[in-house]
């Protein structure tokens, strides 16, 4: 996986060989919350090989923090156990530092009035 210059010069040594496959999975994962990825799009966005990708999304899946539907795979909604994990922790911290935070406000003031026609109302 590719990294900003920035986030070469600042972050030290230790930190970047502690993210590991999942790690690096569960962060993408974690960045794109709206979406979900077949194994090979995560494989072509992150750079890492297929089987490490695979595997990573096995045991994430194992752990309850990735959700598999088809051939599709999203970040978990459950943030408490998102939250119990370390490795999320520094996948979210090293990605914040790339990309920058995300500004929740910002995403609600454009956010549709209406739910989506997939969401189903409970009533």
């Amino acid at each position: 996986m590719s990294i900003d210059r920035n986030t070469f010069e600042n972050t030290s040594e230790e930190e970047l060989a502690d993210l590991s496959g999942p790690d690096q999975v569960l962060g993408f994962l974690a960045v794109h919350n709206d979406q979900a990825f077949k194994a090979h799009e995560i494989v072509s966005r992150i750079g890492i090989n297929e089987g490490t990708v695979s595997t990573a999304l096995s045991r994430l899946k194992d752990r309850g923090l990735v959700e598999h539907k088809a051939t599709y795979w999203a970040i978990t909604k459950d943030s408490e156990r998102l939250e119990g994990y370390s490795g999320y922790k520094r996948a979210t911290t090293l990605f914040n530092d790339q990309l920058g935070e995300e500004n929740k406000e910002s995403w609600r003031e454009h956010a549709p009035e209406e739910p989506h026609p997939s969401v189903e109302n409970e009533q």
